[in-house]
């Protein structure tokens, strides 16, 4: 069963952060290899024109979406009220934007912001396409430009696209970023 990572089959196999511990063991992860320095790639990994489809992804749950309105304050009934939503435009409850947004700022984390010093920006925020309740939420990020910091010669600045998409692989949500990321120390 290794590198198999049984499926939740209940409310209390819900993932959590024991849940979480036990399936990365069961992947092979190990607590040495998960320190915080190992996140990401510096500087001089990137090339553009490089694509990177990361590797995580996340089916998004009711309790994500509830979370997620009650804790920004968005009350919009057709995030939270089945009966509401119903007879709207699509016809179901719909994933909040900024929640989806979030989420794949996320997955790109450990390959392109994992040992940045900041994201400078975000621009260009589109969402392409409606997520719903179940939908599992994949990202590929494109590099459109790398330069080395002006001010600051042990850093540079990455100018990345990232899509994210469904499991029908039908893009949601795009946007640009700015992202100033360490370099290699050259002792």
């Amino acid at each position: 069963m290794k590198g198999r990572v049984p499926e939740a089959n209940s409310a209390r196999d819900t993932p959590g952060p024991l849940w979480m511990m036990v399936r990365l063991a069961a992947w092979g992860f190990r607590k040495e290899n998960m320190k915080a320095a190992n996140l990401g790639n510096y500087f001089e990994d990137f090339t553009v024109g490089d694509v990177v489809e990361h590797s995580l992804s996340k089916t998004v749950f009711e309790s994500d979406n509830n979370l997620f309105s009650l804790l920004t304050m968005n009350y919009h009934p057709v995030h939270t009220n089945a009966d509401y939503a119903s007879v709207q435009q699509h016809g179901k409850i719909l994933v909040v934007g900024t929640y989806v947004f979030s989420l794949v700022v996320g997955i790109t984390v450990a390959d392109i912001s994992g040992k940045a010093v900041a994201n400078l920006d975000y621009e260009k925020i589109e969402h392409l396409a409606p997520v719903f309740i179940g939908d599992t939420i994949y990202a590929r990020t494109e590099i459109l430009e790398c330069r080395e910091s002006r001010s600051k010669p042990d850093r540079g600045i990455l100018y990345v696209e990232t899509t994210g998409y469904n499991q029908e692989n039908i893009s949601v949500l795009r946007f640009r970023r700015h992202v100033l990321v360490k370099r290699r120390k050259t002792d």
